[in-house]
Formats: C-alpha cells, structure tokens, sequence
C-alpha cells in the first residue's frame, strides 16, 4: 500500500477552470502496489478493472482511464489490453497538469478475491469465462486466418513448459530431461521464460494454439489465462504452497474449463532436503508448520530457498495422461475445421 498514492476528493461551490471538458466519464485508480509481478497485474489490476468496467458503467458509456502510477513501460506492454476498455488516451495523474473536467467519476477498483469473477456479484453475471474471451478479442484481433492455418498444419500436440529465471525460487532444476522426457512421451515442446520484453500478442497467439501448458507454481502461470478452454493445465506444486496453488490457479482453471492436473512434488523432489531433515516439519508437515501464519520467514522458505527436481519417472505418468488429451482435443479440432 505505500506505493499507492493517496488522492483527496474535496468538495466546494466552485473549482479550478476546466482546461479539457471529457463528455465521457472518469474511473480513477492506481496501477501502483504490486505493479511488475505479472500475477498481481491481473489480479489486483485487469481483472478487477473488467468487474468494476461491467459493475459500474452502462454498456453505452464512455470511459476514460484516470490512472495513479502509469509508468510507460505498463502502457506499453498492456497496450491491446487497454486499449480494448477504452479509446480514450490514458490521463496519468502523476505527470499531466492540466485540469481535466468529467460529468461523473468512479473511484477504486472491485474485486471478488483470488482470481475469480463470480457472476451473483455483477449485474451482468459475468464469470472468468468471460474475461478470458475478452482477452482473446483483444489479442486476436489480426491472428485468426494465421492461427488456424498453424492449427492445421500441427502434428503432434504443443507443449509450453514455463522456465522460471535462476534465482527467483522454485526453479525447474532438471527442465532440459523434463522437456526431453515430454518430447519422448510425443509432444512438440516450447520451452517459454518470460521477461519484461515479452510481447503479449505474440504470447498470447503461442499459448492459445498451444494445447499443454507446464510450469511450477508462480507468476508466470498467470498465462494459463492465454489457453483456450479444454485445454490441459499441468501445475507442479512445491512444498507448503498447496493452498495458494489451490486459490491462485487451481480455482481458476476448473472455472475456465482446462482440463487441469496438480501434480504434489514429494519431499525427495525438494531441494529443501538438502538443508533441513526429513523428520522437521518443515518438510514432513508443511501444513502444521506453516499453520495460520503466512509470514516473510515462511515465504522465504517455500518460495525463495525451494528449487525443484522432478521425478521423471512419476512425471511421465501425468505427460502421458496430457498427451492423451491433447490428442483428443486435436482430433476434435481436426472434426470442427
């Protein structure tokens, strides 16, 4: 929150003079907080922003972003996104002078929680459905001819491993023999590390004509947003993170209809054995351990210490199973084109 600006609404008889009169109208809020973590962009940003668009504004209304903390950067990598709620240039509270004048204003964001939009909360019924059909307008818009004759032109099923940067925690630690492994059981394998250069519309087109989406518990899985419905969603969940596994994506791919498998690492698949014994609770029993306390220490620990080594004969089994599927889902795209 300290990274939040702080606005003063004031009343009075009369204002400042108007140097810009908007005949649409404001919604004001601040793209600050937990801006750079490609997780909480969209759950404390874009997909609060679409409830609070469809909750508070008529289909016909017209709006004009007012944001707190629009770096350039933010702009630019979300452009399709932002351009797609509305067509008006973004006023950036932190460097525009002028004074802006709007016959109405809404304040603030709202959110339902975890990455989830529930329908008895918006007038519209909306669900996350709805919001992933949103992004694919916004990134499809000059894709569709291309993607189906990719689509057609495919063999064996695509898979997308996600790769996490060394050092940032919860590193695959043997993805060349997973990616290997996955190629064996017939897969064609993308291996995908996102950065702050990362083009969205092009993520966006790799990800939708994609059919596997693989990739340990992180901000990165955020993507999964990108698959299309009936799409297969493996998550590789570390030590003490099976609940903020659960809420962060587990939720949000049964309510998108992925065809979405967990897959528990065991303690031997840990690098945390190399540091504490088997017989601390800090690996016997992440749960007790961590109890109601969420704390930094905790977070240090499963988040930033943990790396991951996985299992290739335990894997394989859930590979196979998503291959499965995938062949299933092309088939029936086979049928549909």
């Amino acid at each position: 929150m300290s990274r939040i600006r702080e606005l003063t609404i004031v009343s009075g008889p009369k204002g400042p003079r108007c140097e810009v009169q908007h005949k649409a109208s404001a919604l004001v809020f601040s793209a600050g907080g937990y801006t750079g973590n490609f997780f909480h962009e969209f759950n404390d940003g874009f997909i609060p922003l679409y409830i609070t668009i469809n909750s508070l504004f008529n289909g016909e209304d017209d709006i004009v972003l007012v944001i707190s903390k629009s770096r350039d950067w933010w702009i630019n990598k979300y452009s399709d996104l932002l351009q797609s709620f509305s067509k008006h240039p973004i006023i950036n509270l932190d460097n525009d002078t002028t004074t802006h004048c709007f016959s109405s204003a809404k304040l603030g964001l709202i959110t339902h929680g975890f990455m989830t939009i529930h329908p008895k909360l918006n007038p519209k019924s909306l669900t996350l459905s709805h919001f992933r059909a949103f992004l694919e307008k916004s990134y499809t818009k000059k894709l569709n001819h291309r993607r189906i004759s990719v689509e057609r032109s495919l063999i064996r099923p695509q898979l997308v491993l996600v790769s996490r940067p060394s050092g940032a925690g919860r590193v695959l630690l043997n993805t060349d023999e997973v990616k290997k492994e996955a190629e064996n059981v017939g897969f064609d394998v993308i291996l995908f590390e996102p950065s702050a250069t990362t083009t969205l519309s092009s993520t966006f087109e790799m990800i939708n004509m994609s059919h596997v989406l693989v990739g340990v518990h992180g901000a990165a899985l955020t993507h999964s947003l990108f698959l299309r419905p009936g799409s297969v969603f493996i998550q590789v969940v570390p030590l003490g993170v099976g609940w903020l596994a659960e809420v962060c994506f587990g939720n949000p791919a049964r309510d998108l209809g992925f065809k979405y498998m967990e897959y528990r690492i065991s303690s031997q698949e840990s690098s945390l054995v190399e540091k504490y014994r088997k017989e601390e609770m800090i690996i016997k029993d992440p749960v007790a351990y961590r109890g109601q306390n969420w704390s930094n220490d905790i977070m240090e620990v499963y988040l930033k210490e943990q790396n991951i080594r996985l299992d290739l004969l335990r894997f394989r089994k859930y590979l196979k199973k998503a291959y499965k599927k995938s062949r299933r889902i092309m088939e029936k795209e086979g049928m549909q084109n």
